[in-house]
């Protein structure tokens, strides 16, 4: 980062006050938080305004990979891209001014006015109810981690030495590249093939999976990979990368199928690791898995049942809204016995690339996988007057309900706003209201939402059956007597 910037500056005074002093340990705690974003600084707040006695230690900027190094970032580059196309020096310092006019909201001076002792540095557990922090020994009855993940950056030949990008450093680049190629087709490289290839650079995407946005049904990624084509992105899916060499300030790449794409930044974009090294967990009798993180049960509690997991650093859900929903859980069951379940929450997410991509629950291939027998309901954006009036009928929208029955398990929107309209497919399956109340929802025409109402009547038809029919038109046939 960029000291200098008077941005970043503003931003590391809310986050990181270069002044700052920890406050003395204030007695035994109720609730000691490790790890500021956003699933810490939920646990925290919430914490302490219903009048816990909290600490929040973060060793580096408040606000964690939402903030500083993902969501905030991201969708202000994809706005100035699309709002300023070309212009690379005035959409990062859009970047900057973004993070910075937010910042307030997760600074440390906020979180000690709510009540909350800020403590940076880095925490490591000293017993199962004691964590030490910059030379002082906080103790506690509980205990949240939630120190978040980092990119995972593969063990591929001469990686390493290329010094890739990844969304932790690819927001402090000042100089457009003129040639980008970017590992990973999931949401993050989506994205930022999308923004990079606005701001006129020619953009490489590499996908291992025989599709973009491997998460989700094969014809969403054909989508959002003929959007970027269009968009002058080279895409290439069903390969992997194979090494790399340098040649000069070039990286040179070669892939699984022997192709080789020649870039001046390389981006990663495969996926993330938890954040449990250095914390001296076996100290806390806390269990890990290498790969997905904290050992957590249903309730969020680890092996030690004083201490509790959040966010990244043990969901498979990494996705802000997920760490926020899962604090709230934490702070019920930590402080209060509270018995709610991770399991019963229904969490939708959403890729923002144009189209959108909006899902909840279970996809068409995830149904087949788990041999969920459902019936599927679709309706592409060729049929919606908003879409047809808006040139953007490439996409669809499409629900899958229990066999025989309206119980949503499933939605995956590819649309214009398909963010917003899942968060109704979201209500829908948590309300358990059923596919066919939709049809008795009024929905303002013309918009992109009203084809979830045109799939509540698609439903309603279904129960129309011979038999039905034949009564309603014996009743009607007697009306006319």
């Amino acid at each position: 980062m960029n000291r200098a910037d008077p941005a970043n500056q503003r931003l590391l005074a809310s986050v990181h006050p270069p002044a700052w002093q920890n406050p003395l340990p204030a007695g035994r705690y109720n609730l000691v938080v490790i790890g500021g974003g956003t699933a810490g600084l939920v646990c925290a707040a919430g914490a302490a305004g219903l009048g816990a006695n909290v600490a929040l230690v973060e060793r580096h900027l408040l606000g964690g990979d939402c903030l500083n190094v993902g969501c905030v970032p991201s969708k202000a580059l994809l706005h100035a891209a699309r709002a300023d196309a070309g212009d690379f020096t005035a959409a990062m310092a859009r970047v900057r001014a973004v993070r910075a006019a937010i910042a307030p909201h997760d600074s440390a001076e906020r979180f000690r006015g709510l009540g909350v002792d800020v403590y940076f540095g880095h925490a490591r557990f000293r017993s199962p109810r004691q964590v030490e922090v910059a030379g002082q020994v906080l103790t506690f009855a509980r205990a949240v981690i939630a120190t978040g993940g980092r990119p995972a950056v593969p063990d591929i030949p001469g990686l390493a030495d290329a010094a890739p990008l990844t969304n932790e450093s690819v927001f402090e680049l000042e100089r457009r590249p003129a040639r980008l190629a970017i590992v990973g087709g999931g949401p993050i490289g989506c994205e930022l093939a999308e923004a990079f290839a606005r701001l006129g650079s020619e953009v490489s995407l590499i996908e291992a999976a025989p599709n973009l946005l491997p998460r989700e049904d094969a014809d969403v990624g054909g989508v959002v990979g003929a959007a970027l084509a269009r968009r002058g992105v080279r895409v290439a899916t069903g390969v992997s990368l194979a090494s790399v060499r340098l040649e000069g300030a070039e990286r040179v790449l070669t892939l699984s199928n022997g192709a080789t794409i020649a870039a001046d930044q390389l981006l990663v974009a495969v996926g993330r690791r938890p954040n449990i090294e250095d914390l001296d967990l076996d100290r806390a009798d806390v269990r890990v898995d290498e790969r997905r993180g904290l050992v957590v049960d249903d309730r969020l509690r680890t092996t030690n049942p004083a201490v509790y997991g959040c966010g990244d650093v043990c969901l498979d859900w990494k996705f802000t809204h997920a760490a926020d929903a899962a604090a709230r859980i934490v702070i019920q069951n930590a402080l209060f016995a509270g018995r709610r379940k991770a399991s019963a929450l229904t969490i939708p997410w959403a890729t923002y690339t144009i189209p959108e991509v909006g899902r909840v629950g279970l996809s068409r291939a995830e149904a087949d996988a788990r041999n969920v027998a459902v019936d599927v309901y679709e309706r592409p954006l060729s049929r919606l007057d908003r879409a047809v009036t808006d040139d953007a009928a490439d996409g669809f929208v499409r629900v899958l309900t229990s066999r025989g029955s309206d119980r949503v398990l499933g939605a995956t929107i590819v649309a214009p706003r398909a963010g917003d309209m899942v968060g109704e497919m979201a209500v829908v399956m948590a309300a358990r209201m059923g596919l066919g109340r939709l049809a008795s929802v009024v929905h303002p025409y013309p918009t992109y939402a009203e084809a979830l109402r045109q799939l509540g009547d698609d439903y309603n038809r279904t129960r129309l059956t011979p038999l039905v029919r034949r009564l309603m038109s014996a009743w009607l046939a007697w009306g006319r007597r």
